[in-house]
């Protein structure tokens, strides 16, 4: 691949989603089942508000519906691509991602949760401490979940 700095970033929009415990909720990935966990996330439809974005990826991935929004994260997080999954991640159109996160508080009942969705993206899920983020998380996305924890941290939630 030629220069990937020419390839713009995809706007998208991340989850993170805690429970009553204040732990956070994540999924172990269908097409990188190793090691790997990841918050919910997708991309923005055209014209599509943010917000009613992160709702709808939520609702995509895990069929979550009963939030409630605590925070919009104040400025965008970016990542890029590795090398490797460069031209092989969303048609090779963009060189990685640039994202709006929401912090919103799960207030309905597990029963609720189904990752056996139209589309499935997680093989499983789990709640984890927030403190555990950076260690779950592929590293090229090490520098967005280290923001995601300090924003967890000021708010003060243990």
């Amino acid at each position: 691949m030629e220069d990937k700095n020419k390839l713009p970033l995809r706007i998208g929009v991340g989850i993170v989603l805690l429970n009553n415990k204040n732990n956070v909720f994540v999924g172990r990935r269908i097409d990188n089942p190793k090691k790997f966990w990841q918050l919910p996330q997708g991309g923005v439809d055209n014209n599509e508000n943010l917000f009613q974005a992160a709702k709808r990826e939520l609702e995509e991935e895990t069929s979550i519906k009963s939030i409630k929004l605590i925070k919009e994260l104040d400025s965008w997080l970016e990542y890029d691509l590795p090398q490797n999954l460069l031209g092989k991640i969303w048609n090779g159109k963009y060189r990685g991602q640039k994202q709006r996160w929401f912090i919103m508080k799960f207030i309905g009942s597990e029963k609720e949760i189904n990752i056996k969705t139209k589309n499935p993206e997680f093989l499983a899920w789990k709640w984890i401490d927030f403190s555990k983020l950076t260690e779950i998380v592929v590293d090229f996305k090490l520098n967005v979940y280290s923001e995601i924890k300090k924003e967890l941290e000021s708010l003060k939630l243990n």
